[in-house]
């Protein structure tokens, strides 16, 4: 095998299109572009316009709604806190707190609070200081022989009329 031998694989390398040469070129007079108006144009339509008929995120009915003062706390299970207490990260002594979590690496982020969820089992006896938690959680963490001490985020405080 030579350096002049090399050639790609066939079909590799796709001829480009030659427009407006001729009419018997196929790709001639309007080059591909079908006929006049807004979308021969170079730039197009614009995005979502749909030639007058009502597009569709108009005719579509809107749902659901985000609340602009929306409180995001981190979520965890109580599958999760087992297993760091079984891997020594947790101390059962005590209270797990958000600042608990942050150093046993439970939590990478920090949010308003913690929101305890139930999925999974706990064998360990422990105090849990949460913003919120789930019945199952509660229920959980009681049947250990634990308990959750329930803290209040700061209530946004109406204006004054």
């Amino acid at each position: 095998m030579r350096l002049n031998e090399i050639s790609d694989n066939s079909g590799a390398r796709r001829p480009r299109k030659r427009l407006g040469r001729g009419i018997g070129s196929g790709l001639g007079k309007t080059g591909g572009r079908g006929g006049k108006g807004q979308t021969a144009r170079s730039g197009g339509a614009k995005a979502g316009f749909e030639g007058g008929q009502m597009p569709i995120y108009r005719r579509l009915p809107k749902r659901g709604f985000n609340k602009p003062n929306a409180i995001k706390y981190n979520e965890v299970n109580l599958a999760r806190i087992q297993a760091a207490i079984e891997a020594k990260k947790l101390d059962v002594d005590t209270p797990i707190t958000i600042e608990s979590l942050f150093a046993a690496g439970i939590l990478t982020r920090r949010y308003a609070g913690i929101r305890l969820l139930g999925k999974g089992s706990l064998t360990a006896k422990l105090t849990f200081e949460v913003y919120h938690a789930s019945k199952g959680a509660i229920a959980a963490v009681e049947k250990a022989g634990g308990s959750v001490k329930l803290l209040r985020p700061l209530a946004v405080e109406a204006p004054a009329k």
